[in-house]
C-alpha cells in the first residue's frame, strides 16, 4: 500500500514545477481500475470503455461519508464546497439566532472540505507515482514540455524587458541631444565665464 506521504515525496520534485499535480491522460487512464486505493475502500468498478472516461467517474468515494450509489470523490468534493457557501448564507447566519451553533456548523464543513480534498489529492499523488513507474517515459515527457513552456515563458520575458529598455535608451538619447549642442558649449570652466561675462551688457553712463 502507497501512502499519500511517499507518494508527495516521490511527486514532490516533478509536481514543484508544475505548481499542482498534472492529470495527464495517463494518470486518467490508470485511475479507472485503481478506485480501491485508500484504506478500507473496496476496489471499483471494472473501467469503461475508451473514450466514456470522464474525470467524475475516475474516484470513489470515501468510506464514513453519506452518499449516493454513483457519488465519486469529486462528487463530494463539490458537494463539501457547496455546503461551505450554503452555510454561510442560510437564513439562521443572516439572522444571527446563535452564533456559536452556526459557527461550529461553518466550521464542521469547512473541516470537511479540506478532508476531501487532501484525500482527492492523495489519490491523484498515488496516481502520480504509479505512473513514474510504470510508465516512466509519460513522466519524462511531461517534464520535458513543462520545462520547454518554462523557457518559452521566460524568453518572451526577457524579449518583453528589452523592448522597454531600448525604448528608454531612445528617450534619454533624444533628451540629451535636445539640451546638449557640444558646438555650441565652451570648452572648460574660464571659458564659459568668459563668455558669461561677454554677455553682461555695460553699466551705463550718468551725465
Amino acid at each position: 500500500m502507497i501512502t499519500c506521504d511517499q507518494a508527495r515525496h516521490v511527486t514532490h520534485g516533478s509536481s514543484s514545477r508544475a505548481g499542482a499535480v498534472s492529470l495527464s491522460p495517463a494518470i486518467l487512464e490508470m485511475a479507472a481500475p485503481l478506485g480501491g486505493m485508500f484504506t478500507g475502500q473496496p476496489p471499483g468498478p471494472p473501467p469503461p470503455p475508451p473514450g466514456l472516461l470522464g474525470q467524475a467517474s475516475l474516484l470513489q468515494a470515501t468510506p464514513g461519508i453519506p452518499r449516493t450509489s454513483n457519488s465519486t470523490l469529486v462528487d463530494e468534493l463539490e458537494s463539501s464546497f457547496e455546503a461551505c457557501f450554503a452555510s454561510l448564507v442560510s437564513q439562521d447566519y443572516v439572522n444571527g439566532t446563535d452564533q456559536e451553533e452556526i459557527r461550529t456548523g461553518v466550521d464542521q464543513c469547512i473541516q470537511k472540505f479540506l478532508d476531501i480534498a487532501r484525500q482527492t489529492e492523495c489519490f491523484f499523488l498515488q496516481k502520480r507515482l504509479q505512473l513514474s513507474v510504470q510508465k516512466p517515459e509519460q513522466v519524462i515527457k511531461e517534464d520535458v514540455s513543462e520545462l520547454r513552456n518554462e523557457l518559452q515563458r521566460k524568453d518572451a520575458l526577457v524579449q518583453k524587458h528589452l523592448t522597454k529598455l531600448r525604448h528608454w535608451q531612445q528617450v534619454l538619447e533624444d533628451i540629451n541631444v535636445q539640451h546638449k549642442k557640444p558646438a555650441d558649449l565652451p570648452q572648460g570652466s574660464l571659458a564659459y565665464l568668459e563668455q558669461a561675462s561677454a554677455n553682461i551688457p555695460a553699466p551705463m553712463k550718468q551725465s
